[in-house]
């Protein structure tokens, strides 16, 4: 059995979808490499109370984030919301910071990565976000113009930041980053759901075999 742990922070407004694809392969781990067992998927709260995604789905934290703690394998996966200028998320984001510096993925998308910006985690990195214009004018602390990449999801060693229309990419550079699928597996995987084409189904089911 694997010990990294997956968890994915839970919000009000956040956007649910974004982080679907990531979530579905990790928790079942179905194209996975033989050798490795799926992860748990657990999902941390800034309380125990429940919380309302963008989608009207109430999802129950099975953590707080004082109870959630990040080791250097594991993975903490962010997702988008209309919340990230709020301090409420102040805790987590510091988390994610003392996560970050002991090994941990840090795997970001849309808003998410404006949080991340102003805790200055993007200022010397390879980063990307939904704009770089809008990044600069949301996130006034933000000095990180010059490793930013007009990219769908960009990974720069344990950091993956992704726009909030590039749900699919996001998935893929965790997934890789984490290396749980062969290459090939994984490319017939993200060709499968970009191109919706048959063939890369009967190519995903020949990688895994």
């Amino acid at each position: 059995m694997s010990s990294r742990n997956v968890y994915l922070y839970v919000c009000d407004t956040m956007s649910d979808w974004e982080t679907g694809y990531l979530i579905a392969e990790l928790n079942t781990g179905r194209y996975f490499k033989k050798e490795i067992a799926p992860f748990g998927v657990i999902t941390v709260g800034i309380d125990e109370n429940p919380v309302i995604t963008m989608g009207g789905v109430t999802i129950l934290p099975r953590m707080t984030i004082d109870e959630c703690r990040v080791g250097g394998g594991d993975v903490l996966i962010l997702p988008g919301g209309n919340t990230w200028g709020n301090p409420i998320h102040d805790p987590l984001l510091q988390k994610a910071t003392e996560a970050f510096g002991e090994g941990a993925i840090i795997a970001a998308i849309c808003g998410a990565t404006f949080g991340l910006a102003e805790t200055g985690l993007l200022d010397n990195r390879r980063h990307t976000s939904n704009n770089l214009d809008y990044l600069k004018a949301v996130c006034p602390r933000y000095r990180g113009e010059r490793f930013y990449e007009n990219e769908s999801a960009v990974t720069d060693g344990n950091l993956v930041t992704a726009s909030g229309i590039a749900s699919l990419e996001f998935a893929a550079h965790v997934l890789k980053a984490l290396d749980v699928l062969s290459p090939g597996a994984l490319q017939a995987w993200f060709r499968l759901n970009k191109t919706h084409e048959s063939k890369h189904f009967f190519e995903l089911m020949e990688a895994i075999q």
